[in-house]
């Protein structure tokens, strides 16, 4: 499988998780320019910025150690046009989903408040 096609997968699976757990969708792939947010849900007190990272077994990893430093500034700056955008008015917050397809199993962590961005004003 290719790795778009990994990751579609992923990102299709930790939606259905999100909304069983009673998250509402607002966003999927939002872009502005070359920025993107994978989904943007909402729950009764905040906006949740959500991105998801998909890997296929065996790792050497846990996929949410790929957001990094350099990727959680990314996802500030899109979610900063995102807000002026959407005039959001929540509190936002950043969460990660990790999402492992290891043959038949299919595993998924997800990690709330996943870091706290420093805001540019």
């Amino acid at each position: 499988m290719k790795n778009s096609e990994t990751g579609r997968r992923g990102e299709d699976v930790a939606l259905a998780w999100l909304q069983a757990h009673g998250f509402r969708l607002l966003d999927r792939n939002w872009r502005s320019s070359h920025k993107e947010l994978d989904l943007v849900v909402e729950s009764a007190a905040r906006v949740h910025i959500v991105e998801v990272k998909t890997m296929t077994a065996p790792l050497q990893i846990r996929p949410y150690e790929k957001v990094d430093a350099v990727k959680q500034g990314r996802l500030v700056a899109a979610a900063n046009h995102y807000i002026a955008a959407r005039q959001v008015r929540k509190e936002v917050q950043f969460d990660v989903v990790s999402v492992v397809f290891d043959g038949e199993r299919t595993e998924v962590e997800y990690i709330p408040e996943a870091f706290y961005p420093i805001w540019k004003r």
